[in-house]
């Protein structure tokens, strides 16, 4: 049987199965109103007076390595098509086309390449080797419906290569290491997300990858992770105050000190108060909940699967935190995760499963990782929906 806790602002309670049902039925029905019809937010009450955007403009933020292109993919298929480089264009060229998303690499804004920063001793995290300026007016273009000729980064070569024109698309979407870092740049941005993964996971993946499939040791790994750390502290990492949603990539503690980092504890920590958002929750909005799922609907091996759901502060602001420690055994049982969650932003019950099912190879997919992933992606759907005043068909499987 499920295992739920909960704790509202004024009382304390244990929550046994039939009673969580029960608030469950009587939370969802009402729910799905709530979210698009009744709850008209002050974010939501601004669009009546602002004109429908013709481009959307959307930031991804994280460190090199750390799931943005696997993030992409969930993102860009919930608008249809298969993300492809420009036809006929350059075949090292880093940006994704879709049928109405571009996706943008930031590398792209380099104004250093792989030798002029080695000879002024910076590194690609080094905002001196970026060119903030064209990011800028590139972006700003983009977002007025102009047409621009982007630069190339080779990541192959080093080296700038000749530009390619990109124009405007109804998403638009800036990946990379500073797309909020430079303000002018953030002011563009409809919505803001940070991917985090903690220096313990990162150092499990590298020697994952890096020892097994390439051969490296232990102390090579160590050091090339070393050398990052004082640029991605000083750049990289303080970014994340200004994301609308940070997800956080974490040890279990479902395992007294694990190092492997196979078993995840991953959180979605998402800012209130934001335009066109309502952060998703788990069972009853505001309260404190911590929830293992019944075992007879949820397989799942050892450690288990445990969630989490409750406001917090972040930075100063208030945010509300979701967050799930543990792997799913069988994904198509998701649906019974998916049924206690609510502002999901789906268009039909079973659309997160119906997602993750799609996307089942993709790293991540049976842990918090993928599933938060969507959920951020259902959020950017729902956010291009109401600030370019269009619908968005459900994508087909």
């Amino acid at each position: 049987m499920s295992s739920i806790s909960a704790t509202t602002p004024r009382s304390t309670l244990k929550v046994n199965r039939n009673a969580a049902i029960q608030q469950r039925r009587s939370g969802m029905a009402g729910v799905q109103v709530v979210s698009r019809k009744s709850t008209v937010s002050a974010s939501r009450v601004s669009l009546e007076t602002q004109a429908a955007k013709d481009v959307v403009v959307i930031g991804l933020a994280a460190d090199s390595g750390c799931g943005k292109s696997t993030f992409m993919r969930r993102i860009t298929s919930l608008f249809g098509g298969k993300p492809e480089p420009p036809e006929g264009g350059n075949p090292d060229s880093n940006t994704l086309l879709s049928e109405i998303t571009t996706v943008v690499c930031l590398d792209d804004y380099h104004c250093l390449d792989r030798t002029g920063r080695k000879e002024k001793g910076v590194t690609a995290l080094d905002p001196a080797a970026q060119d903030f300026d064209l990011m800028y007016n590139q972006t700003k273009d983009i977002s007025d419906g102009k047409s621009i000729d982007k630069p190339i980064y080779n990541h192959v070569t080093g080296l700038l290569d000749p530009a390619e024109t990109i124009a405007p698309s109804p998403i638009y979407v800036i990946e990379g290491l500073h797309p909020f870092y430079d303000e002018r740049v953030r002011d563009l941005l409809d919505f803001k997300i940070y991917l985090d993964i903690s220096d313990e996971v990162k150092f499990a993946w590298k020697i994952q990858r890096d020892m097994a499939e390439r051969g490296h040791s232990l102390e090579s790994i160590k050091a090339s992770i070393d050398s990052r750390k004082p640029d991605f502290d000083a750049y990289i990492d303080p970014q994340k105050k200004f994301a609308d949603i940070i997800i956080q990539v974490l040890p279990t503690q479902l395992i007294p000190d694990d190092n492997e980092g196979k078993i995840l504890r991953v959180r979605m920590i998402q800012k209130e108060g934001v335009d066109n958002f309502d952060p998703v929750y788990l069972y009853d909005e505001g309260s404190t909940i911590s929830w293992i799922p019944c075992g007879r609907k949820l397989t799942c091996s050892y450690p288990g699967i445990k969630f989490f759901y409750g406001p917090d502060t972040y930075y100063g602001q208030e945010v509300s935190v979701l967050e799930m420690d543990g792997q799913f055994d069988k994904l198509e049982e998701l649906i019974y995760v998916e049924s206690h969650l609510s502002n999901t932003s789906t268009k039909f019950y079973g659309e997160i499963t119906q997602q993750m099912l799609k996307h089942a190879s993709f790293p991540g997919s049976n842990n918090g990782t993928g599933l938060f992933q969507t959920l951020c992606g259902l959020k950017v759907r729902e956010l291009y929906e109401q600030v370019a005043s269009k619908e968005v068909e459900a994508a087909s499987v």
